[in-house]
């Protein structure tokens, strides 16, 4: 009589246990979570400001920091993170077809007008003859960076596409020397270069005012828009749509102008 109702107990606490599991799976299987990787300044800020209100929606965002302009697009090839938030489509173009990967942009949130930056001089009336300056070595940055010194008269290049280099220039009155380095180094190397022209993202992590701490900027109507991008076989996804609505509210809006002081304009 006792073994029967020892048994008995144990099929009880056998089915609770099952129910508590089960239970426990299906609540698993309706979590919504969605990883994005990012630079950290100013793209994971910006994502780590929106999570309250994506976790309103019921999504948890894990925001990835990375810290150079290539990790960000394999693991995103690779299915480690979900969608990523760093680059503009110039460079994203330029990546794919280097890389013969399919990434695709689906949605402008911002643009970070690229500057240039100095220790030793104040101003583009004191750069002088045969002066250093480093400029991002990464094919759509470099581009960019030496059409910002043909806008300011420093140099005339061959014509006026994205992908050029230091080879690329006709013209060169000052005989600027140039050194080609990784984007993320050139805020460390300003004590060794005349100037440096370097990327917002980059600028702000060194605490560097691109409006300002620079000798001049691009104009705040740079096509240069920071995007989100994800894959081909993910850019429906109910995740990602809702975090673009997110990320391109007139709170963000705010936030951005507010927070940047125009060294980072929204551009939606």
């Amino acid at each position: 009589m006792k073994l029967r109702k020892f048994t008995a107990t144990i099929l009880c606490v056998s089915l609770l246990l099952t129910g508590v599991t089960g239970c426990s799976k299906k609540e698993a299987s309706n979590t919504k979570k969605i990883v994005v990787g990012a630079t950290p300044v100013p793209h994971a800020e910006i994502l780590n400001y929106i999570k309250p209100k994506l976790k309103e929606k019921g999504i948890e965002l894990e925001v990835k920091e990375f810290t150079d302009y290539v990790t960000p697009n394999t693991a995103l090839n690779d299915k480690q993170i979900d969608a990523n938030f760093f680059q503009h489509v110039p460079y994203l173009d330029e990546f794919n077809k280097e890389k013969g990967l399919n990434l695709v942009s689906v949605a402008k949130v911002h643009v970070e007008p690229m500057g240039a930056y100095s220790e030793k001089i104040k101003s583009k009336d004191e750069i002088k003859d045969g002066a250093v300056v480093a400029i991002p070595n990464d094919a759509t940055n470099e581009g960019r960076a030496l059409l910002l010194l043909q806008k300011q008269g420093l140099i005339k290049l061959k014509d006026n596409s994205l992908t050029q280099t230091p080879k690329d220039i006709v013209e060169n009155p000052k005989n600027l020397q140039f050194k080609e380095l990784e984007a993320a180094q050139l805020p460390r190397v300003l004590k060794d270069v005349d100037f440096a022209v370097i990327n917002t993202n980059y600028a702000l992590e060194a605490k560097l005012n691109p409006v300002k701490d620079s000798l001049f900027i691009e104009d705040k109507d740079s096509p240069y828009a920071n995007v989100l991008v994800t894959r081909q076989d993910n850019k429906d996804n109910e995740l990602i749509k809702e975090l673009i609505n997110v990320l391109q509210s007139e709170d963000v809006k705010k936030f951005l102008e507010e927070k940047y002081q125009g060294a980072v304009v929204p551009a939606f």
